[in-house]
């Protein structure tokens, strides 16, 4: 079956599903296949469950008309999802960066969808398979969609972008992540630009932080044409500067015509620029600053991501989504200007920084010990290997950071917790 007579099948329903857990009444199942799994032995299940169809690509499982068997099940969700976009006419704004990537996806659909019909990369579904299966829940009344890209090498966001078609793109920032699969911080710079040679390439629009050296040279190094820029200095079409942040933030922000005081539910110093490039996006899509004011206010992180939780005992800063070297850096420095009587730091290993692990974590455990705090807690076998007389607790793994906790708790503290997810800080907010 070829993709135009696939996509007629996907018409009729407009779903996609690759989890037989989640399988809609009519939707088209993809069986895809992984290191641990291989879909096609869950096409029949997802037939039962109500699908209309089950694409698979091994013949072993094809039992009757209902199964689409095609040469590569990826490719084929690949391809259909390329087709739908080829099908869509509105503004598709593709974000990816190092880090803020998913916050300021957030930010833009709640200020956008102020006064559009919006749709945005649901979760991080920001992989070659997430962003396929983005476009295609992308439905005929959408009017703007916000698809991120995540990538841990390199061209991975060029083949993402050669199946969304972004006619804007923002790039939140570049930073020291995935080092061992990019090869270096050059590598990691390399491909996030790839997302600017795709938005020249094709004349649309990029939005920037001015402020950034990096990202500055990045475009202009490019000669893109069509940039709309926001940062803290007046100079960019948008600006703005933080009034407090104790631990939530409230920021000024300026426009051409408008100067407004904003409340947020952000903590972190680190979002001002997230929260510009939400304002900037919102205005250039004439989106009112009274609408951009409710759509920023309204939003509260989740998913761990710069979350405040007060406890019984103690106020926390949840980071721990993920983390590396740049963004353990800005949570370190927020925690030095939030105002607090006292103070704690507990820090999870950082992953995939390859032959840069140790150096990159001393770094870290340096610029810890360069603000002031009551408690300084490291987590992890990379942490660990740092031990020395410093005024710092060190635990190999998490169940020994939790009987240490247990034994000498935490009271009446800000506390942030960072770490990369595979170090579950999560369990350590039951002792906090």
């Amino acid at each position: 079956m070829n993709i135009e007579a696939l996509y007629i099948l996907y018409t009729k329903n407009r779903t996609v599903s690759t989890d037989t857990r989640n399988i809609t009444p009519g939707s088209l199942f993809f069986s895809l296949k992984g290191d641990n799994f291989n879909g096609n032995e869950y096409a029949a299940k997802a037939l039962e469950a109500g699908a209309s169809y089950a694409i698979i690509d091994d013949g072993l499982y094809y039992k009757n008309n209902r199964y689409i068997l095609v040469q590569d099940t990826l490719k084929t969700l690949q391809e259909l999802a390329t087709y739908h976009r080829a099908q869509l006419t509105i503004p598709i704004i593709g974000i990816t960066g190092t880090n803020g990537k998913t916050t300021t996806k957030e930010l833009l659909n709640a200020v956008l969808s102020q006064h559009y019909k919006t749709y945005c990369t649901i979760g991080n579904l920001n992989n070659h398979i997430g962003v396929p299966l983005t476009l295609l829940s992308i439905k005929p009344d959408v009017e703007i969609a916000i698809v991120e890209m995540g990538a841990n090498h390199k061209k991975e966001i060029k083949g993402l972008c050669a199946i969304a078609q972004p006619t804007h793109g923002i790039i939140t920032n570049v930073g020291k992540a995935h080092l061992d699969g990019f090869g270096g911080f050059e590598g990691v710079k390399e491909a996030k630009g790839e997302l600017y040679d795709f938005i020249k390439s094709n004349k649309g629009v990029i939005f920037v932080d001015g402020n950034n050296s990096l990202l500055k040279e990045m475009y202009l190094c490019r000669g893109i044409d069509q940039a709309v820029r926001y940062g803290q200095n007046e100079d960019n079409e948008v600006s703005g500067f933080i009034l407090s942040n104790d631990p939530l933030l409230t920021i000024e922000w300026v426009s051409a015509k408008e100067r407004r005081q904003l409340k947020t539910n952000l903590t972190g110093s680190y979002n001002l620029e997230n929260i510009l490039a939400a304002v900037a996006i919102g205005l250039y899509f004439s989106v009112s600053a009274d609408e951009i004011d409710l759509g920023i206010s309204s939003y509260t992180p989740g998913n761990n991501r710069s979350q405040i939780i007060k406890t019984a005992i103690n106020t926390l800063i949840c980071d721990y989504y993920n983390a590396n070297p740049s963004s353990m850096r800005v949570a370190i420095d927020n925690l030095n200007l939030v105002h607090a009587s006292k103070k704690v730091l507990i820090l999870g290993d950082m992953f995939e920084l390859g032959a840069n692990s140790l150096e990159e974590h001393q770094q870290v455990v340096n610029h810890a010990l360069s603000i002031p705090v009551d408690r300084r807690i490291f987590i992890g076998k990379e942490f660990d290997a740092l031990k020395t007389d410093i005024q710092a607790e060190f635990y190999t793994d998490i169940d020994s950071a939790m009987s240490g906790l247990s034994d000498n708790p935490i009271k009446e503290a800000m506390i942030l917790i960072k770490g990369s997810r595979g170090m579950k800080m999560e369990k350590l907010v039951p002792l906090l």
